[in-house]
């Protein structure tokens, strides 16, 4: 069965379910979950789809799909890994011993049932031992561990006509618990492996530093920061197109750091007295402490920075992705994590030496956020975000996606609203920062620091003890 949403105009594809064979009952495992909003009409539609094709008869019921919708509760735990074996079950078969399997199902608010899980097939046994298997907990109990969880033990039949052979009831936090039962007819219950989730916010709390990193194109494109065509214009009035990204993701970013203070960094200038040009400047001027209090500091740098260098070119990342890279190589524990923002206007000039530093970068504690600012074309850039292909150099690809790319463009309120642009923007360009961060984390094993104690109506599991549970039979 085919499974789509309506979305306005066009049709929003979700899946479809597994294929059960030789029954006109079928009962599908495979769940979807869905956003929900209050304020849209959001129509679903259902294909069913038969190896043969069904041709239905005018004025005559050909059958009755029933959906059952239950709001997901948010829960902790993200998995359990699973396996159980079975001891002296019926012989169902004349000839031979029995193919036993598992059916799982989750009991519902209105007091049904709906099928969550079915293991394999073991054939000619009486004692099977079913392989483990991992399912989130959301499918097993929708966050409630005690909410009852039934279990049916069946015999394999080809022509899908399957025997029953028993059954027994057991909830998650039972099984967690791995509280021990014997019976002579029985399934018992070998292990259970909780996988705890681990959010962005629990590093955090267990003291991870977010290093927050800016980095600005000073480069001639942008235009003379004295006319009103500049990108780098200071008007009275309103902030620029830099400015307001600056702010946007800086000022949600510097929540998440304790010191907040931030090193800003300015690129393609000639800087004074002698004119050098530079790729890596402190904008505050000074090279030994590039660090900046607060946003507001970070914005005081910057407007002090127009009025000092001159915009030259060309327009180099690689310098600043390996100034932030320096300092992410040395702090690997997963005690600090750094974020580079760079915000320029046009076409990368060293884009084989960019690469080669996000690849690089891949391996270490590290993110970088790359706004587009002004009418150019960004081409480059969004090869940078690694969405559509993986960013490669040398034939070393990136060991995973750090860069975001956006044009701010995109995002600009059509009827001059600069916060509402703002917040877009901030809401899109940090929209991956979480999942980055946590695969870090994860890729190494790296777990929290100590968290203040949260609420869990479930302790940790006890892994070693048996559970066995008695089937009742027919």
């Amino acid at each position: 069965m085919h499974f789509s949403r309506n979305v306005t105009t066009c049709r929003v594809d979700f899946g479809r379910t597994e294929v059960i064979d030789n029954t006109l009952n079928p009962d599908f495992v495979r769940k979807f979950i869905l956003d929900y909003f209050f304020e849209e009409r959001q129509n679903l539609r259902f294909d069913l789809r038969l190896e043969k094709p069904l041709t239905g008869i005018p004025g005559k019921k050909c059958g009755t799909i029933i959906v059952r919708a239950e709001e997901v509760s948010n829960c902790r735990v993200r998995s359990v890994m699973l396996q159980f074996c079975g001891n002296k079950l019926d012989k169902k078969d004349f000839f031979g011993k029995s193919d036993p399997f598992l059916v799982f199902y989750r009991s519902n608010e209105d007091g049904s049932y709906t099928i969550c899980h079915k293991t394999e097939v073991v054939k000619n046994t009486l004692d099977p031992v079913w392989q483990a298997f991992k399912i989130p907990v959301r499918a097993l109990c929708n966050g409630d561990y005690d909410r009852s969880i039934k279990v049916e033990v069946y015999d394999w039949d080809r022509d899908g006509g399957h025997d029953f052979i028993g059954e027994f009831s057991t909830s998650y936090r039972e099984m967690s618990r791995s509280q021990s039962q014997f019976h002579v007819y029985e399934v018992t219950l070998l292990s259970c492996l909780v996988d705890t989730e681990l959010s962005f916010l629990d590093y955090i709390r267990g003291g991870t530093q977010i290093n927050f990193t800016v980095a600005i194109d000073f480069t001639a494109s942008n235009g003379n920061p004295s006319q009103p065509t500049s990108l780098h214009y200071m008007s009275p009035y309103q902030l620029n197109d830099y400015a307001m990204a600056l702010r946007a993701v800086g000022e949600i970013i510097q929540d998440y750091d304790s010191d907040k203070m931030f090193p800003a960094l300015g690129f393609g200038a000639k800087l004074p007295p002698d004119g050098r040009v530079s790729h890596e400047f402190a904008l505050n001027g000074n090279p030994q402490n590039p660090y900046c209090t607060g946003i507001e500091g970070v914005m005081e740098a910057y407007y002090q920075s127009l009025k000092s260098v001159r915009l030259y070119g060309p327009t180099h990342f690689s310098p600043v992705i390996n100034h932030v890279a320096r300092y992410a190589s040395a702090v690997t524990d997963g005690s600090q994590y750094f974020i580079l923002l760079i915000i320029s206007d046009g076409v990368i000039t060293d884009m084989a030496q960019t690469k080669e530093s996000i690849v690089n970068a891949s391996s270490l504690p590290m993110s970088i956020i790359i706004v587009g600012v002004g009418p150019a074309e960004f081409d480059e850039m969004i090869e940078l975000d690694g969405d559509e292909e993986r960013i490669s150099s040398q034939g070393r690809y990136a060991e995973r996606d750090i860069v975001q790319f956006v044009p701010f463009r995109d995002y600009i309120d059509r009827r001059g609203n600069h916060i509402l642009s703002m917040a877009r923007l901030a809401k899109e360009v940090l929209a991956e920062i979480p999942d980055q961060f946590l695969s870090y984390m994860r890729t190494r094993g790296i777990k929290p620091g100590p968290l203040p104690p949260p609420y869990t109506p479930c302790p940790p599991p006890a892994i070693n003890p048996l559970l066995t549970r008695r089937v009742s039979r027919i």
